[in-house]
């Protein structure tokens, strides 16, 4: 599963963000060219991960976008003595060892370098203790979700997290709290203008007419491109421009939905207290299936609380004129030959504490976001069937099974096949611990 750090596209959710230290005047959106650092480090029995992007502009469009950084360099220092190296899984995605677990009252720096030679360090972070979480409860509301977000298409339906949580006496915490949302998904590939092949394939015939392939034994297990009919020369079925054949999963599969919203708080004014009722985020109400939310309370060092909390500020700010224009949110990582480079992101390490709850959403009344679609040839709101909804939330539009091929396989089995079930940061074929079949 995805390991807790934040969203990438959170730091640019007002396009950038700012810092409890410095604010960066920019002039946006144009010239953007800035590193984004995200990564927080915990103590749980599961993958941690710095992600390395960089924010910049394209010169042509003038649109703002990320670019994963790769082939860096990155390590994380312990105790200002162990040094620990990290490995690229994925463009711009560096992961410590399997085994890297990080623990209570020890400090970690984060420290890396670009395949150019520069160099990067952040502050060092002391991982503070985090009590458990005492009672979570989700709370179904028709307006749970803020409004004119533009989001879901302003779609309000969803529940409310709330928590308790008892404040340790005499001593200051900082709170971090954010969500993982497990959907069952029944859909596991989609082939735009192409097929899902199990197998690779080998053309054995293109002449006059009719276009074979033939199964190959090394495997594919991906979306094949739909073969131009002037590609060989042959008169073949040129495909609909806007065809996309979906695939239905081998195996049970489930999508990982995280929070994306900040969520932070200090107990300047409560400590030692029982804090009751906090409503810590929204799940949106995807589908009308049962689901599994697992809730994270994470603690976090004080000047880490003070850049997420002005970042929640940032994000909760929609746009009023006394908002002003965003400004960038700079963190703890600094140009180590040149400070005045400006980097955005924060790296720290916090212990986490986490519930999870079956949500069964028998309370929940109205239509769910994937719940119904209009059919503009029948001109009628029609029910998305259960095991569509996920898809259709997430694509607007319902599956597309395979019905026919522009050309002919030899060997590979009946047709449509099956897809896999990929894990990643948000897709997992493993039960998640807590699902309730």
């Amino acid at each position: 599963m995805r390991p807790f750090i934040i969203p990438v596209f959170i730091f640019l959710s007002s396009l950038l963000l700012i810092t409890c230290v410095d604010h960066l005047d920019i002039n946006l959106p144009q010239n953007i060219n800035i590193i984004v650092v995200d990564g927080i480090l915990n103590n749980l029995p599961e993958p941690q991960i710095i992600l390395l992007n960089r924010a910049q502009t394209d010169s042509v469009t003038g649109r703002s976008g990320f670019k994963a950084i790769t082939k860096a360099t990155v390590e994380v220092i312990v105790d200002s003595t162990q040094v620990i190296t990290c490995h690229e899984t994925i463009a711009g995605s560096y992961q410590l060892p399997l085994n890297f677990r990080g623990q209570v009252g020890h400090t970690y720096q984060l420290r890396f370098r670009l395949s150019d030679g520069t160099q990067y360090v952040s502050t060092k972070q002391l991982m503070q203790p985090v009590p458990p979480i005492n009672k979570v409860n989700l709370r179904f509301s028709l307006a749970s979700l803020p409004a004119n977000t533009g989001l879901l298409e302003d779609f309000r339906s969803g529940y409310d997290v709330l928590l308790d949580v008892q404040d340790p006496a005499n001593q200051r915490n900082y709170y971090r709290w954010d969500w993982n949302l497990y959907e069952k998904q029944d859909w596991c590939q989609s082939c735009n203008q192409g097929y899902y092949m199990t197998n690779q394939l080998k053309v054995v015939s293109s002449y006059p007419n009719t276009l074979i392939y033939q199964t190959q034994p090394e495997l594919a297990e991906n979306c094949f491109a739909a073969p131009s009919p002037s590609l060989f020369g042959g008169n073949y079925t040129q495909l609909p421009i806007f065809l996309i054949n979906s695939y239905v999963c081998r195996t049970q599969c489930w999508d990982i939905i995280p929070s994306t919203t900040v969520s932070v708080f200090s107990d300047t004014y409560s400590n030692g207290g029982m804090i009751t009722g906090r409503i810590i985020g929204q799940i949106p109400y995807y589908t009308k299936n049962p689901a599994l939310v697992e809730v994270r309370q994470s603690s976090l060092t004080a000047d880490a609380y003070h850049y997420f909390n002005l970042l929640q500020e940032q994000s909760q700010n929609t746009g009023g004129l006394a908002d002003g224009l965003p400004i960038a949110i700079l963190g703890n990582v600094y140009n180590r030959v040149n400070p005045q480079e400006k980097v955005v992101g924060y790296f720290t390490a916090g212990a986490v504490s986490s519930v999870r709850y079956w949500l069964d959403k028998k309370d929940a009344t109205g239509t769910a976001y994937g719940g119904v679609y209009y059919d503009p040839g029948r001109k009628v709101t029609l029910p998305v069937p259960g095991e569509q909804q996920l898809f259709f939330a997430f694509h607007r539009a319902l599956p597309t099974v395979e019905s026919y091929l522009n050309f002919t396989i030899l060997g590979g089995g009946l047709r449509p096949p099956t897809a896999l079930c990929v894990p990643s940061d948000t897709r997992t074929p493993f039960k998640p611990e807590g699902w309730r079949d």
